[in-house]
């Protein structure tokens, strides 16, 4: 299924070049807009003294990209144009696909900040990090399973940073009382 998937959005690529380049800037491009964002987010956040939540979107992505590093050594799954006829759209190297890299810190980053910081921006982060990887996989650097995993460990990476805060603020709080 994650191959036919991927034949299914790969197929689209090689049509159209104004579509391709759209495609190709969001695949390579469009992470560092996510990344400038999160940057501007942070200043402001630094102004009005929100360290915590900064500190938690930080264990996010430490966490996040431990699980991801963990999951590619694990996995032996390689790159679409290492084993499939793809029309490949941007030079790549070869090597482990699972999880998608770009996936997992635009996913985590829409995730943190809509979590602990600013809900607004999390949604625009969020439409930017679904953009990216579906762009990944009409390039043909990425099955769809890698940006899904990559989604996931996200998510999972965000939710054990809020219940591990929330615990220890009950846990600080309860102390507080004694």
């Amino acid at each position: 299924m994650n191959y036919s998937l991927f034949s299914l959005i790969n197929g689209w690529a090689g049509r159209s070049d104004g579509l391709d380049d759209v495609m190709e800037f969001l695949a390579t491009a469009l992470i560092y807009v996510v990344f400038a964002v999160a940057a501007g987010l942070v200043v402001h956040a630094l102004f009005r003294r929100r360290l915590r939540a900064l500190a938690l979107i930080g264990a996010s992505l430490v966490l996040a990209f431990a699980a991801a590093t963990m999951v590619s050594h694990l996995s032996g799954q390689v790159r679409p144009f290492q084993t499939h006829r793809v029309h490949q759209l941007i030079a790549h190297t070869a090597g482990v696909s699972l999880p998608s890299d770009h996936a997992t810190a635009a996913f985590t980053i829409a995730a943190g900040i809509g979590v602990f910081l600013h809900r607004g921006w999390a949604l625009a982060l969020g439409v930017c990090a679904l953009a990216i990887g579906f762009a990944r996989v009409w390039v043909g650097v990425h099955y769809p399973g890698d940006i899904l995993a990559g989604f996931v460990i996200a998510v999972a990476a965000v939710v054990v940073v809020a219940v591990a805060d929330r615990f220890l603020r009950r846990r600080q709080a309860h102390a507080q009382a004694l």
